[in-house]
């Protein structure tokens, strides 16, 4: 993920590249080896965006939308709930029956977040912010995801200052995981 443009279009972006793996894992039959292989690329893609969020999107909204607080800390709350998921469906196999009862729940989970992200907080921090603001705020998503980790860390800090410090050593440490075993690619 990387696609340019202010804040919203980038995360906008991201939600059509997570609906499309969606679409994909949902296409193929229970137990098929290559929905294990999209869950991986989403955790990946979920994760890093997660924390580009935390890192940056929600820092503003706290900062430029008047009950920006409530709906930081309820967009984290999801995001918790998310990361969980994606821990649990982490070490499961795609023929454990775990694994066909998680993913509904993601994709649901996710899909509200998105939809709720899209048509409430999304509005609201354009109308609060300036054009240049919020083309700053996607530049610093796209960095942020660059660094980010790409595996669920449900005890790791959501908020600054520990996730600012956390985030790019776990995000190194995924990486040379990934690197070492192939995955993702």
């Amino acid at each position: 993920m990387g696609h340019g443009g202010n804040v919203i279009a980038e995360l906008s972006t991201d939600h059509r590249e997570v609906e499309s793996m969606f679409e994909q894992i949902q296409s193929l039959p229970a137990g098929d080896p290559r929905r294990g292989e999209i869950v991986d690329r989403l955790t990946v893609e979920l994760v890093r965006h997660s924390v580009a969020e935390e890192l940056h999107l929600y820092p503003a909204v706290r900062t430029y939308l008047p009950d920006g607080d409530a709906l930081a800390d309820a967009e984290l709350d999801g995001h918790a709930h998310v990361e969980k998921l994606l821990k649990r469906l982490e070490g499961l196999d795609v023929t454990d029956p775990r694994f066909d009862e998680t993913v509904p729940v993601l994709i649901a989970e996710v899909k509200a977040h998105v939809a709720d992200e899209e048509a409430h907080l999304f509005p609201a921090l354009a109308d609060a912010c300036g054009p240049d603001r919020l083309d700053e705020l996607g530049e610093r998503i796209r960095k942020a995801k660059d660094r980010a980790p790409t595996r669920p860390h449900p005890a790791a800090p959501d908020t600054p200052p520990g996730n600012k410090l956390v985030a790019p050593g776990l995000g190194l440490v995924d990486r040379a995981r990934d690197f070492v075993t192939g995955r993702g690619q």
